[in-house]
C-alpha cells in the first residue's frame, strides 16, 4: 500500500538514494551530479511559502517516489514548475498518480493556476506520465545544455488547475 504525505527529516536519505539511482542511470533527468540530504533540505527551503513537497512511502515507510512544485523565474507567478521521481522499477504502480493527486491539491491551495512540466525529449516515461495526467504540450526548448555539457531537447507541458 502506498501512502503520500509531506516529507520528514528521516526521509531525506531515502529521497537522495532514489534520486541518485535515477541520476546514475541517466537519460531521464537534467540533474547531472549526485545529491545529498542537505541538497534536498536546501531545495525545500527555496520559496518555502510557494512550494509543496510530497513523498510516496511503502508499508515500511521507505520512500518510493517524491514530487514537488515550486515557482520558477521563467514562469509567471501563477505557474509552478513540477518535478517527479519514482524509484527505478516501481513505475506503473500508481505512485506517480498518488503523488500528483496530492500535488494538484497543494497547488490550488498555494494559489497556482497552472503547473509546468519541463521534460527531456528523450525521457519517454516522463512524457507519457505527464501526458497521462492531462498535461498538454505548449512549447519546446531546443539544444538545452545540461550541467555536464550534454545537449538535450526539452518538451514543455502545461496542466491547468
Amino acid at each position: 500500500m502506498i501512502k503520500v504525505r509531506r516529507p520528514i527529516p528521516l526521509d531525506l536519505t531515502d529521497m537522495a538514494r532514489l534520486l541518485n539511482a535515477i541520476i546514475h542511470e541517466g537519460g531521464t533527468t537534467a540533474l547531472a551530479r549526485p545529491v545529498t540530504g542537505d541538497d534536498l533540505v536546501d531545495w525545500m527551503a527555496f520559496e518555502p511559502t510557494r512550494n509543496a513537497w510530497h513523498v510516496a512511502v511503502d508499508g515500511s515507510e521507505r520512500v518510493v517516489g517524491f514530487q514537488w512544485i515550486e515557482p520558477e523565474k521563467t514562469l509567471p507567478p501563477e505557474a509552478a514548475n513540477i518535478a517527479t521521481f519514482v524509484e527505478i522499477g516501481q513505475t506503473g504502480l500508481g505512485i506517480g498518480s498518488a503523488l500528483f493527486d496530492a500535488t494538484k491539491k497543494a497547488a490550488k491551495e498555494l494559489g497556482y493556476i497552472w503547473i509546468n512540466a519541463n521534460i527531456r525529449a528523450d525521457n519517454e516515461g516522463g512524457l507519457i506520465y505527464y501526458q497521462s495526467r492531462g498535461f498538454q504540450d505548449y512549447g519546446a526548448i531546443e539544444g538545452y545544455e545540461m550541467a555536464n555539457g550534454q545537449i538535450v531537447d526539452k518538451r514543455l507541458k502545461r496542466f491547468d488547475l
